[in-house]
């Protein structure tokens, strides 16, 4: 069954699509070590991951197993990131969140703002009742962002993560449907 990645506006924000247009944003947000610091694979150093990534995008949709964004600024049309839903389980009613902003864009609500955006249409309409996240326990950002959303960390993956030779744990979180807050 399909699922039409959708486009979805926030006053600041449009979330849409990928198109090949934004191979070289992914390549350059993908290769930045702040960005990908605390990410559970190495920094691309191979520019064909984009196209590989912008695949994925197309198989999810094709699939209906999920949704990924691009994320734009609205004031200047700048991408700034990308959000996603993944693993949709429509028998279990779950879904994975996931998501990566360029490092000019912190700090300023985008990604809670586009994540909320994404979670609103996906409790709407692919009707969940819990999704999860995971996070770096080193990455209190994401955290933040997790927590303003409305997610509660539920535990601790120990020693789950090994990228460039750095062990890392990550914190789960979830967000039932019954805590999803949708008019914040």
């Amino acid at each position: 069954m399909a699922l039409p990645t959708p486009e979805l506006h926030t006053s600041r924000l449009r979330l849409r699509p990928f198109t090949g247009a934004d191979a070289d944003h992914l390549v350059a947000l993908h290769t930045s070590p702040e960005v990908m610091r605390y990410w559970d694979s190495p920094r691309w150093t191979d520019p064909g991951r984009a196209d590989r990534f912008l695949a994925v995008c197309e198989r999810l949709a094709e699939e209906g197993s999920g949704a990924r964004v691009a994320i734009d600024r609205v004031e200047d049309g700048t991408f700034v990131g990308w959000c996603a839903l993944t693993e949709w389980d429509p028998d279990f009613r779950s879904a994975s969140l996931g998501y990566c902003l360029d490092q000019s864009a912190w700090g300023h609500g985008y990604m809670t703002e586009a994540a909320h955006a994404l979670l609103r249409w996906a409790y709407d309409t692919l009707d969940l009742n819990r999704v999860q996240a995971e996070t770096d326990t080193r990455n209190i950002g994401s955290a933040r962002v997790l927590e303003k959303l409305g997610f509660v960390r539920e535990g601790t993956l120990r020693e789950d993560c090994i990228v460039d030779g750095d062990v890392s744990d990550s914190w789960v979180f979830g967000l039932l449907r019954r805590e999803w807050r949708p008019s914040d």
